[in-house]
């Protein structure tokens, strides 16, 4: 009796705590299919529903075009960052030595830097030798994220034996061919929360695409999302509509990776 209670109460507490985690994505879809009248009369309520306003946000956002663009710079960038910063975490893990120590809280300190304060210069620099727009903020999205990425990768391979780099040269592999084919699988969970905390916030940064691309055609959802307000006019209505559409791949991302991600939180704690 003692167990069923306690199991009871803890998926009433988990319900409970789902809803008011769920609660402003239920109103953001609800209002997001009223119009500009209904949502402002009541946004709590749920009134007559249309699909209009995921038409015209859909147009409005050109979104075919700010999809790909987002797409390109979140998946080039989430590449380079796994791909970079798990070797160098794999590096600096297997190298005893006061460099690669040196280099590690390096990598930390670095994170306590705020964008802000080096934005200015950053820009700078890259438009005196006209290097901006997407490529440009792939590079950019790298190396601002590498950071992290290296902290996290590098506690995931302390916990992985040298018997494994051992036995996989033992086998006839060299360092790259033992590196990607059994040192980073044995991984696998810390790199899809590498992949989905870098993903999430590349994919919704408005801030460095918004002083980054100055050109037509290469704007981001984020940029195209400020289409909906003016000084005169706010289409709240629309806006809601388009971050419906812009929050969907992140989420269907999040749901593909969800097993990876609470295996890596786990494995973590356990350690």
């Amino acid at each position: 009796m003692k167990t069923k209670l306690v199991r009871t109460v803890t998926v009433l507490i988990s319900v409970i705590l789902a809803f008011f985690w769920l609660y402003p994505f239920i109103i953001i879809f609800i209002n997001s299919l009223k119009t500009k009248s209904a949502l402002f009369a009541n946004p709590l309520t749920i009134s007559k529903s249309s699909f209009n306003n995921y038409i015209q946000a859909f147009k409005d956002l050109d979104f075919v075009q700010s999809f790909f663009n987002s797409l390109l710079i979140t998946v080039s960038s989430v590449i380079l960052i796994t791909i970079l910063a798990s070797m160098a975490a794999y590096a600096l893990a297997r190298t005893n030595s006061k460099i690669s120590s040196i280099i590690y809280y390096l990598c930390a300190a670095t994170m306590l830097i705020p964008f802000q304060s080096i934005m200015i210069p950053l820009i700078t620099i890259f438009g005196k030798i006209d290097f901006l727009n997407r490529f440009s903020l792939i590079l950019m999205n790298t190396g601002l994220s590498l950071s992290l990425s290296i902290i996290l990768y590098y506690g995931a391979f302390l916990g992985v034996p040298r018997s494994i780099d051992e036995a996989a040269m033992l086998d006839g592999a060299n360092t790259i061919k033992a590196f990607f084919g059994v040192i980073l699988p044995a991984v696998a969970p810390m790199t899809g929360t590498v992949i989905i905390l870098n993903a999430m916030k590349i994919w919704n940064d408005y801030l460095l695409p918004s002083l980054v691309i100055n050109k037509d055609g290469m704007y981001t959802i984020p940029i195209k999302m400020y289409y909906f307000f003016s000084e005169t006019n706010s289409q709240w209505q629309l806006a809601l509509a388009g971050l419906v559409l812009a929050i969907m791949p992140i989420i269907i991302l999040f749901i593909l990776l969800q097993k990876q991600i609470m295996h890596s939180a786990t494995e973590g704690a356990i350690q």
